[in-house]
């Protein structure tokens, strides 16, 4: 069965690994599920926060 994927590059959505368009590698559109046991949670958001941080944006 296929899922519904998404291109970064010039934003369409397909069924395929690579995009028809402009050959780019696609996405899941999706978000991942919601656990309550998220292991990498913390994980994520110091990434996040460094990200943000880093490109200028504040927190809060």
């Amino acid at each position: 069965m296929s899922r519904l994927r998404y291109c970064r590059e010039c934003r369409r959505y397909t069924l395929q690994h690579a995009c028809a368009t402009c050959g780019a590698e696609t996405v899941s559109p999706h978000p991942p599920r919601f656990s309550p046991e998220d292991r990498y949670g913390a994980y994520r958001r110091k990434l996040r926060k460094e990200l943000m941080e880093e490109a200028g944006w504040s927190s809060g």
